[in-house]
């Protein structure tokens, strides 16, 4: 074994995945910097293992044991860069916890990223997903991406871009396990308008204080306070927070829809429309339905839970009937948002 890397044998991964799905990894490691990781790379490639980068795994679903070296993401690092007339680059190491990292900014008073406030996993995973919440994704301020291309082993910086961000999609997670993210940079502003447009932000602070009077850190709160209403803590209730996608349709599919139902909830989306998938899903009587170990929330129908001691297989069998029932309702097909793995087991 290399110098600076250990690797464990047969560890469990239920303290490392939200569902608290029990799963048991073969081979284990943590990394803490690009060296280490170079070293668990190789040890694999030596053994003819595959790899898994695991992170907050607040966005994966463990559909069997992983036969592969579970690499846990933990490169750490907080800094400005190229402040300057109330502009700063914010770089985060991949394995900071997001959510710290935005309440760290909003306390400085840089606005662009405080939409995003409690969302779970770390800053390495944000760009896979683009993540998004309240009228804010990521994109939106992400200015570069530095990660290990691990066909050419070089460290690459790529740019906004080059991610190919599209909504809760990006070039990782196209092509996953090709680029390793090492650290992400992201532009923020002190004078930049606050994103207040979505409807709960906008009911949460009527009126208080008005918008030119609100700061960064008075969204995060505003935020924080409207997901904890309406979307359980994972600590409590296991569960990877969205488990499906809203559904974007042709504006004339959405006109087909609307006839049938007229108050199907929708928003605009680029000359087409995005569906809102909990009103599909709840509109099929799934929002609060329980069975022995798995269930949905009785809040947010897009959040299925894992009640007691569920397994992966039981959350996608869960998933699969939601899914088929949209389908027949509606002529919907959902689109899950976490990962499977294995890949190849999903819906």
């Amino acid at each position: 074994m290399k110098s600076g890397l250990v690797v464990q044998e047969s560890v469990s991964l239920m303290p490392r995945n939200t569902l608290r799905v029990e799963v048991m990894a073969r081979y284990y490691t943590n990394v803490t910097s690009v060296e280490q990781l170079r070293q668990a790379l190789a040890w694999a490639d030596e053994r003819g293992l595959e790899t898994l980068i695991l992170g907050g795994g607040s966005n994966l679903v463990f559909a069997d044991d992983v036969d592969a070296l579970v690499i846990h993401m933990a490169i750490a690092g907080c800094h400005w860069a190229n402040a300057a007339n109330g502009e700063a680059t914010l770089v985060l190491g991949a394995g900071e916890c997001w959510h710290e990292a935005v309440l760290y900014a909003a306390a400085a008073g840089y606005r662009g990223i405080e939409n995003l406030a409690l969302i779970p996993g770390t800053a390495g995973a944000a760009p896979i997903q683009n993540i998004g919440a309240y009228g804010v994704e990521l994109s939106d301020t992400l200015v570069s991406v530095t990660a290990l291309d691990s066909e050419s082993q070089d460290i690459v910086k790529l740019s906004n871009e080059a991610c190919e961000f599209a909504y809760r999609d990006s070039l990782f997670k196209r092509q996953p396990g090709r680029y390793i993210i090492l650290e992400i940079a992201m532009q923020l502003s002190r004078t930049r308008s606050l994103a207040l447009g979505y409807g709960d932000l906008q009911q949460y602070f009527s009126g208080r204080e008005p918008a030119r009077a609100l700061t960064p850190a008075d969204v995060a709160q505003g935020v924080m306070a409207i997901r904890r209403r309406k979307l359980p803590d994972p600590a409590q209730l296991p569960n990877v927070g969205s488990f499906f996608k809203n559904a974007i349709v042709p504006q004339d599919t959405w006109e087909q829809l609307r006839a049938d139902h007229p108050d199907m909830v929708a928003y605009p989306a680029d000359h087409s429309v995005k569906l809102a998938a909990a009103w599909l899903i709840d509109q099929c009587g799934w929002k609060g339905y329980r069975e022995d170990k798995v269930g949905v929330h009785n809040r947010q129908a897009l959040v299925l839970i894992n009640h007691n001691g569920g397994t992966g297989a039981d959350i996608l069998a869960l998933a699969r009937r939601i899914r088929d029932d949209v389908q027949a309702r509606f002529g919907v097909e959902l689109e899950m948002e976490p990962r499977v793995v294995p890949a190849g087991l999903g819906l």
